[in-house]
């Protein structure tokens, strides 16, 4: 029987992307089930933390992404546009968000049908490779046609009844905390979260400990 991974993930996150790869790899490799559970990002969650923050934070983990990707291998380019309406002057959040809460509702929508790690791939991939306007044209249905799923029909399900979708994301976010972090990519496996991108071979380390198997 394979082993069982929760994912807190989020699409703003850069690191989140540079880790989904590895994880897709990870599914390849292992006999292992990754459930993924899409969060809000931090600027949604607290619209003022960016203002709080120290400056050099954000220029430090720009740095630190594009090399990372670099030594990953992974390609990178800044979001066009960005899932969040930022001043990135200001670094004050806009009060509308024309794109996160799209993303949130249809990534929940996929991990709800089984498809999640393949839509969370396919997606970031388009988003943070850089792809111009990734938000228009056949981009999106693309990504999302690639992941095994139907962009039209996803939309249809979140117009059923985006509130549910909402409170799942929300209830997504409480389990999180229950788990013992509130950062992103977190993976939880029995009961134990591993923080970042860089707590992957642990995280396969200890699942090797309770008997993971290759495929």
């Amino acid at each position: 029987m394979p082993l069982a991974i929760d994912l807190y993930w989020s699409f703003r996150s850069p690191y989140s992307y540079l880790a989904t790869p590895r994880l897709v790899a990870l599914t390849r490799e292992y006999e292992v089930d990754i459930n993924v559970k899409i969060v809000a990002p931090l600027a949604v969650r607290d619209p003022q933390f960016f203002e709080r923050s120290d400056p050099r934070w954000i220029r430090y983990t720009l740095m630190d992404v594009v090399r990372l990707a670099e030594m990953l291998d992974i390609p990178l380019g800044m979001p066009n546009p960005d899932p969040i309406v930022q001043d990135m002057e200001t670094r004050k959040i806009a009060p509308e968000q024309p794109h996160i809460f799209r993303l949130l509702r249809l990534g929940a929508v996929a991990a709800e049908q089984g498809r999640g790690l393949a839509f969370i791939d396919e997606v970031s991939r388009l988003i943070w490779s850089g792809t111009p306007q990734w938000n228009e044209g056949d981009h999106l249905s693309g990504a999302v046609s690639r992941a095994g799923l139907d962009l039209e029909a996803l939309e249809a399900e979140v117009a059923r009844d985006p509130g549910r979708l909402d409170a799942l994301v929300e209830q997504n976010k409480a389990e999180q905390a229950a788990a013992g972090h509130w950062g992103v990519p977190l993976m939880v496996f029995e009961g134990d979260p591993f923080f970042g991108q860089d707590r992957i071979d642990c995280l396969v380390w200890r699942m090797q400990q309770r008997g993971l198997q290759r495929r």
